[in-house]
This record gives C-alpha cells, structure tokens and sequence, in this order.
C-alpha cells in the first residue's frame, strides 16, 4: 500500500466538503456572456452547476451554453468552480479511507478504440493496487466504461456497502458516475443529443466520489493536459499522471510517443524501447456495444491480440508506476505478469459475481 496520506487540497481547491451556496445564474445573464467568449469567475462557475443541477435552464440554452464553452479554452478558475460545485453536491461514498487510486480518460479524441483504461484498471487491481473506477456511458464514442460493464450484466450501485465489500474482496469498486451526481440528470441527454465532447468531459476525471489518491488521466488535447497540471499540480500529496498520446489518443495508443505531466513535471515517452509499434485499426473498439465487450472479455481472459495486450499493459504500467512510485520497467514486468498469469481475469470473474 502506498504510504501517501490523503490529504486535500487547500481552498478553494479543497476536496472537502464546501456550503453549497444556491444562488444560481439566469440564462439572461450567462449566455450573452459566454457569447463574448469572457471567462466565468469561480464563483460564477459554481453557480451555473448549482442553476444546471436546479433545472433553470431549458434543453436548448443548456445546449447553448455548453457549445459556448467549446467556443474558448476552458480556464482554471472556471475548472476549479465546476469542480468544486459537482463534488459539493454528489452523494458521498464513504471510500476515502482505502487510498484508491482512479484510471480514466476524458474521452472526445473520437478515435473509438477498445475500452482501454476499463480493462487496465483489473489489471492494475489484480495488482494488488485499490482501485475506485469513475465512469459513465460513452457520449461521443460507441462505448464508455458503463456500457461495456453493463453488457456483462453488471449492476451499478452506490451503496457503500457494496462498494467496500468489493474493494476489501478484490480491490477494485466502479462508480456509476450519474448515480453519484444526479444534479446531472438534466445534462445528460442534451450531450447524448450533441454528441460530441463538452466540459463534462473535461469534468468527469476530476470528480471522483471516492476521492482517490493517485491518478492516471488521458486528455484528447495538450491545452487539456497543461490545465489539469496546471490545477493537479497544486496539491503535491496527489499522485497523478497526465497522458496525451501525441496521435491524439486520450491514453497510450503505442501509435505514436506519449506527452506525460506528474508531479515531477513533463516528459515525453518513446514506447519502442519497450513495445513494438501498433496500427490505429488495431486497436479499434468495434461498431457495436457488443463487440467492445467481446474485446474487453477476450483481453482479460488472455485471448487478446498482441496489440490489445501491449496497449493495456502500457497503460495498466503507467498506472502502476503512479501508485508505487517505481521505476516504468518493474511496472510494466508486472503488469504483464498479472494479465497472463489470468489473475485480472479472475478480479474480473469475481467483480462480476459480486456486482450482479
């Protein structure tokens, strides 16, 4: 177990919990705003999630506001009042005190591979690594973290209860991200309706109920990455590392090198000297949710392509190495060990008969 003390943030980019004040913004005041491309304060942003999650918008100005957003950067003080609004109104989760760690990707590079940061997170589970999963369905791929779980007759909850069970049992837990924030309810179906990537996306990783104390992101773009150091890197007891594959995957592709950011600063990894370089159709998710889950099953019962498995131990590695604090060989010899070995098969195997 990693000895690193879950410490927060200092305010405001507190974990804690923070007085939600409801005071809301009106479309008559925000839009026009947004429209002149000016940046929201903190305090502004934290009040449009509160007016979000009160409904005081319709279908059509939320789908205005969030195409605003993708008009402009997204700056850190409007990242940090977001932030802070969705975790203040989540259900909590009652799982800081296993030290977990997440493995998640924002999503929106629309490159539609396999679900590669799902299957890492058993690898990396099967590890011996606890691990808090947070995701959601796919929005602007085939199949997100949930769809290909749920295709396994997997059942979401947010009981804490169940929740801890299954990390005491096999290390590992997934949070059904709409089931944590409902106050989101409302935006879900109007970014289904757009279907291409929002702030939410940029969102997602950092709202994690399990508030977990290390963490690998892939981001779709760079000025995503450096926004997230940016914000990430004010915290120095937070373990993390920022991936943004420069073929424009949001996670190790083994395509093309990788851009890093952790908390010791950047760095660009060149896979060749660890695995053989892949072609894009390679590792593709398929047309169908059924066919991502066939992929994900097969991976994790040793049946994967030479492509698949490179590409999950690279990132299951990365994952590891953020966790243990070890040098990149010894996390991916084990990570390559604990997926032929079949024991992120049977991690897998037992979450299911825990989580049906």
């Amino acid at each position: 177990m990693n000895s690193t003390n879950n410490k927060t943030f200092s305010a405001p980019l507190s974990f804690g919990e923070v007085p939600i004040h409801r005071e809301g913004v009106r479309s008559k005041s925000i839009l026009p705003k947004l429209y002149q491309h000016h940046y929201l304060s903190t305090k502004e942003a934290y009040d449009l999630i509160v007016s979000i999650s009160e409904e005081d918008f319709s279908d059509l100005q939320l789908a205005s506001i969030l195409s605003a957003f993708n008009m402009r950067p997204l700056h850190v003080q409007e990242l940090i009042g977001f932030r802070n609004a969705l975790l203040d109104l989540a259900l909590p989760s009652q799982l800081s005190q296993y030290q977990a760690m997440d493995l998640c990707g924002t999503g929106g590079d629309g490159k539609n591979t396999f679900n590669i940061s799902t299957t890492a997170a058993f690898v990396v589970a099967a590890a011996g690594i606890p691990v808090a999963k947070h995701g959601n369905y796919g929005v602007s791929s085939i199949s997100g973290s949930s769809n290909v779980l749920e295709q396994l007759g997997i059942t979401f909850t947010n009981d804490s209860d169940v929740l801890q069970k299954q990390l005491e049992t096999i290390n590992l837990c997934f949070l059904h991200a709409p089931l944590f924030h409902p106050a989101m309810k409302k935006v879900a179906p109007v970014r289904k309706g757009m279907g291409v990537k929002t702030f939410f996306n940029i969102l997602g990783p950092l709202v994690n109920p399990a508030k977990p104390i290390a963490q690998t992101t892939g981001v779709f773009n760079l000025e995503t990455a450096r926004l997230y150091h940016y914000f990430l890197q004010q915290n120095p007891e937070f373990s993390y590392t920022i991936i943004h594959d420069l073929a424009g995957y949001d996670e190790v592709s083994l395509t093309d090198k990788v851009k890093i950011f952790s908390n010791k600063g950047e760095n660009l990894i060149d896979w060749s000297a660890h695995f053989k370089t892949v072609s894009e159709d390679a590792i593709r998710g398929g047309n169908t949710l059924q066919e991502a889950a066939s992929i994900f099953w097969d991976i994790l019962h040793q049946k994967g392509s030479n492509a698949q498995n490179q590409v999950v131990i690279a990132n299951a590695a990365l994952a590891i190495q953020t966790y243990k604090k070890c040098n990149l060989e010894d996390a991916i010899a084990l990570a390559e060990e604990t997926l032929f070995s079949g024991k992120a098969q049977q991690t897998l195997t037992k979450f299911i008969a825990l989580a049906q």
